[in-house]
């Protein structure tokens, strides 16, 4: 059965950083492009960042230059470094796979994590 499951949420500081992880599945890894999303409270569903399986990466001027997505075939893991936090990245944040690189539209992935949260204090 395809999983991924999400680690590495928590509660920082305006300007930290965290570093996300998901652990995959190795029949969804190794085919697919991986991607994070976040979603806040009473917002929409917003794409963070993608990779695919060759290490091309997308990403969402937002978060551009702060956060990293990169993966790590050999551990069937997918890790976003998020780095100069604000708070307006307090979200939960998912793991997809099996989508577009570009992240449009999120229903298109066909796998999901059970997200982990991210609190950034002013």
């Amino acid at each position: 059965q395809a999983q991924l499951v999400e680690s590495g949420g928590g509660f920082v500081q305006t300007g930290g950083s965290l570093r996300l992880s998901c652990a995959a599945s190795g029949s969804i890894f190794s085919i697919n492009t991986m991607g994070w999303y976040r979603q806040a409270p009473g917002k929409q569903r917003e794409f963070v960042a993608a990779i695919t399986v060759g290490g091309s990466t997308n990403y969402p001027d937002s978060v551009k230059g702060r956060f990293t997505i990169s993966r790590d075939n050999a551990k069937n893991t997918v890790y976003l470094q998020m780095n100069s936090l604000k708070p307006e990245d307090t979200a939960v944040y998912y793991c997809a796979a099996g989508g577009p690189l570009d992240g449009k539209p999120w229903w298109v992935y066909k796998y999901w994590g059970q997200g982990t949260q991210v609190t950034v204090s002013s």
